[in-house]
């Protein structure tokens, strides 16, 4: 007997559930684009320049909160786009990715980029560019149209987040053909408003979906794909206007993907934490290429890159064995128990941590992979706020993270406002002892009050 009792809802379903999970790099970087659109008034080669590092308002996946974030998008439809980079030096530096409409980074940059933080004209070329790349440019080639960009600006020794943000104004994006004479550069300073760029997971996931297929170039392995969104209306050169029933489809095909990825990180394979007897995964979960397309001789693990851009955007183009910074993620407190909205844990932060630079303790909502909203607006503690914290004996420090603050120890304390944590480690410049994994971090404990 046939348990299907509407196959043409079935087939959107299922069709549409896996179209969530496929597109995921795609979508989460395209909501970046729309939100700065609709919200903060940005067009294509206008600069968001952060003038201090972000708050809560900033809604975006596992963003920092410590360095001034610079981020900008163009339309190579409209031909060859060039970006100024600053060189590195003491005033300042760059640290980022550009990359495509599929958010697969085609570009990084910095010190460690492509422009070994000697700055220069980046130029940003279509797919199919025959012409000759004219001198004195880096060439970008994009196998797609839409491409975007999110630096960090990394305050030098003695400098403030202030000096970086007049740092990252030396920027310039504009069309090659304008390069006679570059138009006045626009900046976007978003410091207290909201920036919604988290993808929406209902139906509105999927207009999201038909504004990047119906632009970019169809791949031959996109169109065993593109010929299922077909049957959703998702079609190039077509409006989108579902009718009742997709709508109905696509909007729980959405909303049961994100349940999915959810139930994927509670139950987290083994071989994705970064020690075996703790309970922290790697922001940066690459796939065996060290990549991050998750593409293979024999396959493309689309799970594997939905669950990696889920919760992380802008990742580098290939992860090395020294990475210049590493953020780990508390999935669990002690004893393996998953971290619960409304409790109250500690982490022990040893008096030597193996970083360079700085370590940084920021928790997300779990819901959302973005921060929390409180009264503070706190989402961070970090190493430069050691003289405010409390010091045990030893000279660590214990922070607490949950809905209220143990007696007097304010100071060491992130909100979570009653949702559930996502606690993550970043350590910038770490130094060998995390790299090889000799340095292991403590896990959260839950705290009885």
């Amino acid at each position: 007997m046939c348990s299907v009792t509407d196959f043409d809802y079935q087939i959107k379903y299922q069709r549409a559930f896996e179209a969530v999970l496929c597109y995921m790099p795609a979508v989460a970087i395209y909501s970046f684009r729309r939100a700065a659109f609709e919200n903060l008034g940005l067009k294509d080669n206008d600069i968001i320049a952060y003038s201090a590092p972000a708050t809560p308002k900033l809604e975006a996946i596992t963003a920092n909160s410590t360095t001034p974030y610079i981020t900008a998008f163009t339309d190579l439809r409209n031909g060859p786009v060039v970006l100024e980079l600053p060189a590195a030096g003491s005033d300042g530096s760059l640290y980022g990715q550009i990359v495509d409409a599929w958010q697969f980074t085609i570009a990084d940059v910095g010190p460690a980029g492509l422009d070994k933080g000697k700055g220069g004209k980046f130029l940003l070329t279509p797919p199919g560019y025959k012409e000759t790349v004219p001198p004195g440019y880096i060439h970008i080639p994009s196998p797609n149209y839409r491409v975007a960009f999110a630096f960090r600006s990394v305050p030098v020794a003695g400098k403030t987040s202030q000096d970086a943000y007049h740092y990252s104004k030396r920027l310039r994006m504009y069309n090659l053909s304008q390069a006679d004479s570059p138009p006045t550069q626009r900046f976007v300073d978003p410091i207290n408003d909201r920036y919604p760029t988290l993808p929406y997971y209902d139906e509105r996931h999927f207009k999201d979906l038909h504004a990047i297929a119906s632009v970019e170039p169809v791949r031959e392995q996109d169109k065993i794909m593109m010929g299922m969104l077909s049957s959703l209306g998702i079609k190039q050169d077509e409006a989108f206007n579902p009718d009742e029933k997709t709508t109905k489809a696509l909007r729980q095909a959405a909303i049961d993907a994100w349940f999915y990825l959810q139930n994927w990180f509670d139950n987290i394979p083994k071989d994705k934490l970064y020690w075996p007897d703790r309970h922290y995964a790697s922001l940066l979960m690459a796939d065996k290429n060290k990549t991050f397309t998750f593409v293979y001789d024999d396959k493309t693990d689309i799970i594997e890159r939905a669950a990696e851009y889920f919760w992380c955007t802008y990742m580098p183009k290939e992860l090395t064995d020294s990475p210049a910074t590493q953020y780990l993620m508390s999935m669990a407190d002690k004893n393996g128990n998953l971290l619960a909205a409304g409790k109250l844990y500690k982490i022990n932060i040893p008096t030597k941590m193996p970083v360079k630079q700085f370590w940084a303790l920021t928790v997300y909502n779990r819901d959302t992979m973005s921060f929390i909203y409180s009264p503070s607006e706190r989402t961070t503690l970090s190493s430069y706020d050691m003289d405010k914290m409390k010091k045990e004996a030893d000279g660590s420090v214990n922070i607490y993270v949950g809905p209220q603050a143990p007696l007097g120890l304010e100071n060491n304390w992130i909100p979570t406002s009653g949702k559930r944590p996502l606690p993550a480690m970043r350590f910038y410049g770490p130094t060998e002892e995390l790299n090889n994994k000799t340095f292991r971090l403590n896990d959260f404990e839950l705290v009885s009050l």
